[in-house]
Formats: structure tokens, C-alpha cells, sequence
């Protein structure tokens, strides 16, 4: 959380990479994983996001907090704003590095929210996470995260230990073009939460895959159009459509359309939103997408549209 209030405040030119941050003594106190900042320093905004990214910084939180709000205080309630904003349920911040503090938690599924999240709007962060080595105050060390160079295609994501929450990673790769998430919390070592994670990446690659259903721009069904010269027009998705899904259930997904209730009236325009379309896996909503006009309908004449109306009521009658 606290990099991605780091990128957002990037994105929203808040702060520059090479601005200089100055380091405070809170910052400089903090204990445990540290880029071994000194009190009084400037140290670029880029130093610190590589400095929480490669070795999981706690003075490196600090001192963002404290450049970004005024006080890690004011970080921690934009924090949770942020985390009701993104729909993360099972979270609650107290600090901007994670050091244990009661109540001060965070549940496996809104980890994986975050770090998705994270990854899809501000893929950089694989750049910095995947750094294998960081040198600081001429002190050199070591990204944590024990799948770099080891699990295929892995590229991120964070690692953490306290004594009360254990061993814990976030960890994903790309395979084939399609990234996984896994989330291992409390295991009791180094050795047991690098299985576990491995083991959890691997069962995704080998039981799930991504199935592109639909493209957008892609004609899906029609619509009726009221005193148009052509009676209907076609529909289109308005965006593509990907599913992942067990491997070997791609015969059993079904796509649902629902157009909306009212007639069109002519003349109409393309693009005009008429509906939406629903992938089900199981009776269960998977994907969705709105769906548009994908061409324009003229009106009928005045003696085109009494016409059509005598031919639909003798059609009626048969």
C-alpha cells in the first residue's frame, strides 16, 4: 500500500523521482529491514521506492510517509481511505511498513486485490521488485524474495517476517502470457514459505488457464430497431473479454445477452449502449461487458412506417 500511494503520487505529479527527500529521525530509528538512511540526509524519491521495494525499507516507509503527508500519521489515514476505495474488506493500517502494532492487519484475499492492482496500474513496480541487489550508504544487499532467478518467470512481488505474522510472501510470475498471484502468510522459515509459495504458483500454471471469450469490437447479437429501414442491427462488445478458468472447462462456459427492454427508435447512431453481456461458468456471472450498436439505423419514411405497420398486423394474424 504505501508504494502505491508512492506511484499514485507519481502519477498525480505530487512528487518527481529525482526530488530529495529529507530524512527524519523517526525515519532513521526504525528497526528491523532498513536501506540504512541517516538522519538529516536528501535522498531521492527514486532511492527510496527502490530502497522499500528490494529490501522492504521500514525506514524507507517512513520517510515516503513523511515526504508524501507531513507525518506517517496522516499517511496511515490516507492508507485506509485507500484501502475502502480498492474494496479491501480485511484490512487496517496502523503504520506505513507493516512492524507489528495491534491491529495492524491484512487478510491473504486483500493482499492479492492490492498486489494486482498494484501490477495492472503501475507494472514499474516489477521493474524495482525484481531487482536481485540493492547498494545503499555503500552497503550492498539482497532482494528477499527467494523466487528471482528461480521459479519461471518470476517477477515480484514482496516478502515479509515479523514474529507474530510469520514467514509471508506475495509472490507472481508470467507464464505464456498469463500472470498468477499467490499469497502464503505464517509459515514458521525461509525454507517453508519458498515451498509453499512455489507449490501454489505451480498448481495455478497447471490447473487454470486465461481463455480469450470475446473481442471487443465483435458482433455478439441484435437488436430491434422501431421504424428503422432495417427492422434490427447488429450488436457489438465494448471490450474484450478474458476468463480464467480450470484448464479443460472452456466447452462449459456460456455467454449471456441481456439488450435492453425498450425499442430503439430510428434513426439511431453506432455506439450507442443497448445492453450487456454476461460470460457464466456454472451459473455463476464470470465476466461482463457492456454491448453497443455497431452500425446506425435510419428512420422510415411516413408511408414506410404505415406500411411495415399493415404488414406486421396481417403477419400477426397467421
Amino acid at each position: 500500500m504505501t508504494l502505491l500511494l508512492g506511484f499514485e503520487a507519481l502519477e498525480k505529479e505530487l512528487v518527481q523521482w529525482d526530488d530529495e527527500v529529507i530524512i527524519s529521525e523517526k525515519a532513521w530509528r526504525m528497526e528491523g529491514s532498513k536501506m540504512f538512511l541517516l538522519v538529516g540526509g536528501k535522498v531521492k524519491f527514486s532511492e527510496i521506492m527502490t530502497g522499500i521495494s528490494v529490501v522492504s525499507a521500514n525506514d524507507g516507509c517512513v520517510a515516503l510517509a513523511e515526504h508524501l503527508y507531513g507525518s506517517e500519521e496522516a499517511f496511515v489515514q490516507v492508507m485506509n481511505n485507500r484501502a475502502k476505495e480498492l474494496g479491501l474488506t480485511n484490512s487496517n493500517f496502523l503504520n506505513s511498513n507493516g512492524l507489528p502494532a495491534e491491529g495492524h492487519v491484512m487478510s491473504a484475499r486483500d493482499i492479492s486485490t492490492l498486489a494486482r492492482y498494484l501490477i495492472q496500474n503501475h507494472p514499474k513496480i516489477l521493474e524495482l521488485e525484481s531487482t536481485r541487489e540493492y547498494t545503499y550508504n555503500n552497503i550492498r544487499q539482497f532482494n528477499r524474495n527467494p523466487l528471482l532467478g528461480v521459479f519461471p518467470g518470476a517477477d515480484g512481488l514482496k516478502t515479509g517476517w515479523t514474529d507474530e505474522a510469520g514467514y509471508c510472501i506475495v509472490g507472481t510470475a508470467q507464464q505464456n502470457g498469463q500472470r498468477m498471484i499467490g499469497v502464503v502468510l505464517k509459515t514458521n522459515s525461509e525454507k517453508e514459505r519458498s515451498k509453499a509459495i512455489q507449490e501454489l504458483l505451480n498448481y495455478g500454471f497447471k490447473n487454470f488457464k486465461q481463455v480469450t471469450v470475446k473481442n471487443a469490437g465483435e458482433i455478439v447479437d441484435v437488436i430491434d430497431v422501431k421504424n428503422s429501414k432495417t427492422p434490427s442491427i447488429p450488436l457489438k462488445v465494448d471490450s474484450d473479454i478474458s476468463v480464467v478458468i480450470p484448464v479443460g472447462r472452456e466447452n462449459d462456459l456460456q455467454i449471456v445477452t441481456s439488450k435492453n427492454t425498450e425499442f430503439l427508435s430510428a434513426p439511431v447512431s453506432a455506439d450507442i449502449q443497448a445492453g450487456t453481456l454476461e460470460v457464466q461458468l456454472d451459473g455463476k456471472t464470470i465476466a461482463t461487458s457492456t454491448m453497443s450498436t455497431a452500425e446506425g439505423a435510419e428512420r422510415l419514411g411516413f408511408f414506410g412506417i404505415i406500411f411495415r405497420s399493415i404488414s406486421n398486423f396481417f403477419k400477426s394474424l397467421f
